[in-house]
């Protein structure tokens, strides 16, 4: 919650990218986001199951809840993509995967099975609208849907932990209300939301935000670095 939101300011505060929603922009690698996605994964296992800090059954539990809503959440936005475009795409499915991660992580220790799956499959549509119509509709540039997937789909595991936490699986999970949930939500977002502008400003008249129109079309990679991913 805390990156989507501080994202969405960014992303706000910055403005869009020369050309966006003028000129098509796709994603530049499918095969190398593929990849990243994988990575992600493993290493959500690891942070999920991890959180237990032994290996108990609330850390096998977070394990199995973990991969149970990272593919329901990858076949729900699937799903939602088809019906609209008629077809499903790799990143739609890699970006399903990683909402259902977002989602879970609250929950991973204090839900049922059962739970994880229903949070994972809600997660797919509900961050899709968040990235795609919302995203579409508000007309701010997030290039990496960081609020419509690592926001939304963490305000709604957030709300939804509230609603399937279990005593059974976790004593931890008597105090867990949705009411709760909500509160700290709240002070989250505005925490977040709050310091995150503060920053640009501050940023905004020591380093600068943004490169010139020039420096983006050429490419940051090219400008800062001399040398760009794909030598053609």
């Amino acid at each position: 919650v805390n990156a989507g939101v501080a994202g969405l300011v960014c992303a706000i505060f910055l403005g869009a990218r020369k050309g966006y929603g003028k000129e098509s922009i796709v994603a530049h690698n499918p095969v190398l986001t593929m990849i990243g996605a994988s990575l992600l994964l493993v290493g959500w296992i690891g942070f999920n199951a991890g959180s237990a800090w032994t290996a108990d059954s609330i850390a096998s539990v977070a394990l199995l809840n973990t991969l149970l809503a990272a593919m329901a959440g990858s076949l729900t936005w699937k799903i939602v993509e088809v019906m609209e475009k008629r077809k499903p795409s790799l990143i739609g499915v890699l970006s399903g995967l990683i909402a259902g991660l977002v989602a879970i992580t609250p929950a991973a220790g204090l839900v049922d099975p059962k739970g994880a799956v229903i949070i994972g499959l809600a997660s797919g549509p509900v961050c899709y609208a968040a990235s795609v119509w919302i995203k579409k509709l508000l007309r701010y540039d997030d290039s990496l849907d960081a609020f419509g997937i690592h926001g939304a789909g963490g305000i709604l595991g957030a709300v939804l932990t509230g609603v399937f936490a279990s005593a059974a699986v976790n004593s931890v999970a008597e105090g867990a209300t949705v009411a709760k949930q909500i509160w700290g939500l709240g002070v989250t977002i505005g925490w977040s939301a709050i310091a995150t502008f503060l920053i640009l400003i501050v940023c905004k008249f020591t380093t600068g935000l943004r490169v010139t129109a020039e420096q983006e079309q050429e490419g940051l990679d090219g400008h800062l670095h001399g040398e760009v991913m794909e030598g053609v």
